[in-house]
């Protein structure tokens, strides 16, 4: 059974996210670990001056326990599959803290969350703090973009960058997924070594068993603008990144290609860690 976390604000943002998962997981039986995060970091003094009958924990938690439960009533209620288990979560911590231990101590195999792209000077919980987590939690993470429709996916496109490598946990992680839900594959490299074509083939070939796959190397082009050319030109249903954990240095001044891509998020992300 898979253990499935989905992250709630009770956005629409949050909820066309969750809905898109339910309708893809639906064959498959799955624990779904619904968290909303009420960040200690946004409380002020102010918050904290409550009645004397009223008990801190009540005042902080108690009221979204409620929403949250209303909530995850209705998801049932809309999605009667017998595959199906639902349970709550309401955390009083950071965003990542809170993610991460309710990680290890259900065993997540999944996170879904749902991204806005930037909005402006001031992040969100699921807008531009999507990287956030994509950087600081060691979780396959489905993203899905504000008001993306679902549509049964069919063709995922793995985009890999110069220092992606085929081996490891990572590659294993990926097809597993990938066969499960038998996706067609379309592999877009960006390199300047040709060379590296024939190894990544190899290495391919031996999880597609004799599948066919698409393979693309294009060099000298900024891997944002490489992806965004290929989606436009070929339908695409999902795009999968390997995420690699970045220095303070490139994410400051030389920018990153993952957080690029989530700004200008149009289809549904599927991020995998190195």
């Amino acid at each position: 059974m898979k253990n499935i976390l989905f992250l709630t604000d009770f956005s629409d943002t949050s909820k066309n996210a969750i809905q898109y998962a339910l309708r893809w997981f639906k064959e498959e039986k799955c624990n779904f670990y619904v968290l909303y995060i009420q960040d200690s970091s946004t409380y002020t003094t102010d918050d904290l001056y409550i009645e004397s009958s009223t008990s801190l924990y009540s005042s902080l938690i108690g009221k979204h326990q409620k929403k949250l439960f209303e909530y995850v009533t209705n998801l049932k209620s809309e999605f009667k599959n017998e595959n199906y288990a639902f349970h709550t979560i309401v955390d009083f911590d950071s965003i990542v803290d809170a993610i991460n231990q309710t990680i290890q101590s259900k065993k997540i195999d999944l996170i879904v969350m749902g991204t806005n792209g930037a909005t402006g000077a001031k992040e969100v919980v699921f807008g531009s703090n999507t990287i956030n987590v994509i950087r600081k939690i060691d979780c396959t993470t489905l993203i899905i973009p504000e008001n993306f429709k679902y549509i049964l996916p069919k063709e995922m496109l793995l985009a890999l960058d110069p220092f992606d490598t085929l081996n490891g946990n990572v590659i294993h992680n990926f097809f597993k997924f990938f066969e499960r839900h038998h996706l067609r594959l379309n592999v877009l490299r960006v390199h300047t070594d040709p060379n590296v074509e024939t190894d990544d083939k190899h290495r391919i070939a031996h999880f597609m068993k004799d599948k066919k796959f698409n393979y693309s190397l294009i060099s000298d082009v900024p891997m944002e603008y490489a992806v965004d050319t290929y989606l436009q030109t070929n339908k695409i249903d999902v795009l999968s990144l390997f995420v690699q954990e970045e220095t303070l240095l490139e994410r400051l001044f030389i920018g990153s290609s993952t957080t690029h891509i989530n700004k200008e998020a149009k289809y549904p992300l599927l991020i995998f860690h190195s």
